[in-house]
C-alpha cells in the first residue's frame, strides 16, 4: 500500500495482495483526516492495476492463478460494497428536506 512519504508500495505477493485488501478495507472504513477520498480512489487504482499485472504473471500457474482469482473476486464483492453505499448516500442526499413540525404556540391564560 502506501509508504509513510505517500509512495505507493507495489504488491507483489499472494500475502501482499492478501495483506493489501485488508488495508484497502480498512482504509475505506477509515474516517481519518488522512483517509481522504482521494487518497481511497488512488490506493484502489493501484490495488487493481497490480492485481492486473500478477494474474498475467501467473496465467500459466493453475495454482497461483486460483489464488489471485479468489483476490479479484474479493475485491469485486468490495467494490459492490462500495457502490451500493454510494447509491444509498445518493438517494439519501436526493430527499427533500423535511421541514421542521411547526412550535405549538403557549395557551394563554
Amino acid at each position: 500500500m502506501f509508504d509513510k512519504s505517500g509512495q505507493w508500495i507495489h504488491l507483489e505477493t499472494f500475502d501482499d495482495f492478501d495483506n493489501g485488501l485488508s488495508n484497502l478495507i480498512d482504509l475505506w472504513s477509515s474516517t481519518s483526516k488522512t483517509a481522504s477520498k482521494a487518497r481511497k480512489e488512488s490506493a484502489l487504482a493501484h490495488f487493481k492495476e497490480d492485481l492486473e499485472a500478477a494474474v498475467l504473471e501467473w496465467i500459466d500457474n493453475r495454482a497461483k492463478s486460483k489464488k489471485y482469482a479468489a483476490i479479484s473476486k474479493e475485491l469485486a464483492e468490495f467494490e459492490d460494497v462500495l457502490k451500493e453505499s454510494a447509491s444509498v448516500d445518493i438517494e439519501a442526499s436526493s430527499q427533500p428536506p423535511v421541514a421542521p413540525a411547526p412550535a405549538k404556540a403557549k395557551a394563554k391564560k
